[in-house]
């Protein structure tokens, strides 16, 4: 649970370790390689805050609260048997330098998973309003998810809480809050949604190795190939630049201003994002800008940024920026497996004036916008190892408040979360690298959610233009 709140809605009611089932380990035997050190991409990310997912579930088919616990731990020592290294730690190695994922038999028996049940200050009905305003209670959600402390090394690499709602019988549960936190280093997004699958589908009864539509996870950091120098010593180099006192982490994560950020949820449905597509696609700007075929998240990412920058007092030629991550397995040459298990994502940064995304008609600025995510995707992905010191660069010249990022995706599935007692009725990012983000999920029926991070005075803005523009007439 976030300790970074001054006041607790939520009472901790017991913290215990969840080890991989070792009767379930695949191949019936530990394997004999015990330790994975971190790839170039990882290094990057020991530094960073934990990836903190928080999913609400409510309705008449939560199971008491007990029930869930048990049906969590053990579906979870089911697919920790599959996902070996997400028991162990995250160490340092005084002798080499190297940071490692350590799942030594020693380093698993000793940490394991943290699983903490806790009970929010709020009912029923409290928490279910938690989950249905469009507007995040970011206090309550941040102490959702439990805390994950990466400050110093050894560190856990897994931790997981489950919530209920206060009621006076704690047998009738109507609402529960499952949140996950995992370090950074360990896992992209693209990992974590693996490992979600797999758990889900060790709850429900079926094997979290063999379940329809899930591939087994590979942790071989040699699929992640520098293309011009020695990746391990890429990765050493990167460590003890970001975080010269190793095993003591600098962490680059700024503290979040809950009195200066807000942070909404819109829902997209399927048809709202064709027609969103038909307008900017049949426009003369878009016929005469675009590159190729407008995709669902170029579409989506388009009207997001300009969004935000007709809810700023901009000048007409100031540059303004949108940085988009790329899960890079598929680029990599020779391409990582597609049950690659780390971090293996780059970015491409758009740039565009103010001017041209809100100077004119809605659609002009959109297509712009497009045109300049597609460009910016083509260009800067077509090599997917970055150069750090290029990309330092870069990042360092962008204007402070001219850049909005974009996390997550909308072929992340997170609405198929179900443990067993129904889909989740909303799921959300609660960690957030940057002042000005958004983040895409898919939803159900072919829609999309998305989240908007943003300073307190650019909000109402911000939801306004992203409304107006996702329904005007096509």
């Amino acid at each position: 649970m976030s300790s970074s709140s001054s006041s607790s809605q939520v009472r901790v009611l017991g913290v215990s370790r969840v080890q991989p089932d070792e009767a379930a380990v695949v191949g019936g035997a530990w394997p004999p390689s015990r330790a994975v050190e971190l790839s170039f991409f990882d290094s990057f990310n020991v530094s960073k805050a934990p990836i903190q997912r928080l999913f609400f579930y409510e309705g008449d088919s939560i199971p008491p609260f007990q029930a869930i616990v048990r049906s969590l731990k053990s579906s979870l020592a089911a697919a920790l048997a599959v996902f070996l290294p997400l028991a162990g730690t995250l160490a340092y190695l005084p002798d080499s330098g190297d940071v490692v994922i350590d799942f030594s038999p020693d380093a698993v028996s000793s940490s394991g998973v943290e699983f903490v049940e806790a009970e929010y200050s709020g009912g029923v009905g409290d928490m279910r309003r938690l989950a249905s305003d469009e507007e995040h209670n970011v206090e309550a959600f941040m102490q959702l998810v439990p805390e994950l402390v990466v400050g110093r090394l050894p560190s856990l690499i897994l931790a997981v809480q489950v919530t209920r709602p206060r009621d006076e019988r704690a047998t009738a549960t109507g609402a529960v809050a499952v949140g996950v936190a995992i370090h950074h280093a360990v896992a992209d997004g693209q990992s974590v949604w693996q490992f979600i699958k797999a758990w889900v589908a060790a709850a429900r009864g079926g094997s979290p190795a063999g379940a329809p539509g899930l591939v087994p996870p590979t942790f071989d950091r040699s699929m992640v190939r520098h293309p011009t120098a020695d990746g391990r010593a890429i990765a050493r180099g990167i460590l003890h630049k970001m975080s010269p006192a190793l095993p003591v982490v600098t962490l680059h994560s700024k503290p979040i201003d809950m009195a200066q950020q807000r942070r909404r949820t819109f829902f997209l449905s399927a048809g709202e994002i064709q027609s969103l597509k038909q307008r900017i696609s049949e426009s003369k700007s878009g016929r005469e800008q675009l590159h190729n075929r407008l995709s669902t998240y170029v579409a989506i990412t388009s009207l997001a940024w300009t969004s935000v920058v007709r809810a700023k007092s901009l000048d007409a030629d100031d540059d303004v920026y949108f940085m988009v991550s790329a899960d890079c397995r598929r680029r990599l040459r020779p391409p990582a497996d597609e049950g690659y298990f780390g971090n293996c994502v780059s970015v491409a940064i758009a740039r565009a004036s103010a001017g041209d995304l809100c100077g004119g008609d809605d659609v002009a600025g959109l297509a712009h916008a497009a045109a300049a995510i597609q460009t910016a995707i083509r260009e800067d992905l077509e090599d997917p190892v970055p150069d750090a010191q290029r990309l330092g660069s870069r990042l360092a010249a962008i204007p402070k408040g001219r850049m909005t990022v974009a996390g997550s995706s909308h072929r992340y599935m997170a609405y198929e979360a179900d443990f067993g007692w129904g889909a989740p009725s909303r799921v959300e990012l609660v960690t957030v690298y940057g002042d000005e983000l958004v983040s895409l999920l898919g939803a159900a029926g072919g829609g999309v959610q998305v989240s908007a991070v943003l300073g307190g005075a650019h909000m109402d803005a911000f939801a306004a233009n992203f409304r107006r523009q996702l329904l005007a007439p096509a």
